[in-house]
């Protein structure tokens, strides 16, 4: 179902994900653009909010995520690429090399979504090598969660005719 792989790179450790959408690009989306709704299928987050909610999500909106891991403040993101239908990235207002990237491509009928987290790995590969075993493998699990999560978000269709005797 998803693919999910860990890279590290000049002091930079990813972690990419993606998963097959049985829905259009569009709605798919449109529910990345929920930012309030992150914490509802991204389990490491607590909160999500954007600072200007009146305005439509775009380049440089920004956003504030708190995250699971204890002793962390608040972290402001800023929106550094977007194209609408296709591509949204965060990046770490005071630390460049924090970002949150999805990308979105179309199949047909299908889609299919993209997702990478990247944080800074201090102290050289020795370091990525202990935060792989301390929080890498965990950070993995929750990313695989995250996107069936996302999955059932965006294909739950109310009138499916499956859901019929509900």
């Amino acid at each position: 179902m998803a693919s999910i792989s860990p890279t590290f790179d000049r002091g930079t450790r990813s972690l990419t994900a993606s998963v097959d959408l049985e829905s259009p690009v569009e709605d798919v989306f449109t529910l990345l653009c929920s930012v309030e709704k992150w914490p509802v299928w991204l389990s490491f987050l607590r909160s999500a909010r954007r600072v200007e909610c009146d305005q439509p999500i775009g380049l440089g909106s920004e956003v504030v995520l708190r995250t699971q891991v204890p002793g962390e403040e608040e972290q402001l993101f800023e929106v550094d690429q977007f194209i609408t239908n296709h591509h949204l990235s965060f990046v770490g207002a005071y630390s460049v090399r924090r970002r949150v990237d999805f990308r979105v491509e179309r199949k047909t009928s299908l889609s299919r979504l993209h997702m990478r987290l990247s944080y800074p790995a201090y102290h050289g590969r020795f370091a990525a090598l202990l935060d792989w075993w301390r929080r890498g493998r965990r950070m993995l699990a929750q990313l695989q969660v995250a996107l069936t999560n996302f999955k059932g978000l965006v294909e739950y269709r109310r009138n499916d005719a499956a859901l019929a005797d509900l």
